[in-house]
């Protein structure tokens, strides 16, 4: 499977029209997927094992896109098999007044995975990049020193995080980074099926409905954010959003191929301590 050509280069100018939201790679059908999804979520399970054991790394991995991109069943299908005991996922929302009283990356920065951890983000301090430029209204609770919101406030944003991340990777945390691509005419029919569904509609609201409205406000953001903050440390994937199946298929197959590229193994006891272990167990 071909994922490098889902990634974006550092330098990289993206333009979303150009990438195909309803792409299924050579896949014809969800059929046809499902067995080398199953295959590389054994994987998976399998790699994480041997992660958690190694204690050496940690995984993040960020989920960003439009509503209804599909970043909960993408969580629910392809990562709930792993071991609950090494994994955390955490929704971004909006900002407590205690999360207001400090820096932009600090309430993401104290949920980041342990040594050893897989770290999920369901949005992540990529928000401050994407809401606040559409609503810069927003930035005023932010109580900034800086006042003027001009082309170099957002410079000095992505700067940061572009620091902020490779020194993370410096340190030990892989970063996976997946932008779901979801079509209009696709998000409509998802907003559509959630007011219709009585099992979907608590996930709709009011407000999701005038966000709608703006957009080609979030593509515009999106499209620069993207170009600024896929690093060579540190890349972004477009993953096609508008089959669910294709993306949780193409999602799996990066982080696979992103854990084995790390060729970890069980931590093993030299023979000194073998030893001595043999001799306390059969004293």
């Amino acid at each position: 499977m071909n994922t490098a050509a889902y990634l974006i280069k550092e330098g990289q100018k993206v333009f979303l029209a150009d990438f195909d939201p309803a792409d299924t790679g050579h896949f014809k059908s969800k059929e046809e997927a499902l067995t080398k999804l199953g295959a590389d979520i054994e994987k998976m399970i399998s790699l994480q094992d041997r992660f958690y054991a190694r204690n050496t790394y940690s995984l993040l991995i960020i989920l960003q896109g439009m509503d209804c991109a599909g970043k909960d069943s993408l969580i629910k299908h392809v990562l709930s098999g792993l071991n609950p005991q090494g994994v955390e996922v955490y929704s971004f929302k909006k900002p407590t007044v205690e999360e207001l009283e400090h820096d932009f990356l600090w309430r993401c920065w104290k949920r980041l995975p342990a040594k050893g951890h897989i770290g999920i983000f369901n949005r992540s301090y990529y928000e401050e990049l994407l809401v606040t430029r559409v609503h810069p209204e927003l930035l005023e609770k932010e109580r900034l020193p800086q006042q003027t919101f001009d082309e170099k406030f957002w410079e000095k944003r992505f700067s940061a995080i572009n620091h902020f991340e490779q020194f993370l990777v410096e340190n030990g945390l892989l970063i996976i980074k997946f932008f779901l691509h979801l079509s209009k005419k696709e998000q409509d029919k998802r907003l559509a099926e959630r007011i219709e569904r009585d099992d979907k509609q608590w996930k709709i609201s009011f407000s999701d409905l005038m966000e709608r409205k703006k957009w080609h406000e979030y593509i515009s953001a999106y499209e620069k954010l993207l170009v600024e903050t896929s690093t060579k440390h540190c890349p972004w994937y477009i993953i096609p959003a508008d089959h669910k199946w294709y993306s949780q298929l193409l999602a799996a197959s990066i982080i696979v191929e992103k854990m084995e590229a790390l060729q970890l193994d069980y931590p093993k006891l030299n023979e000194e301590e073998k030893e001595k272990l043999k001799a306390l167990f059969y004293d």
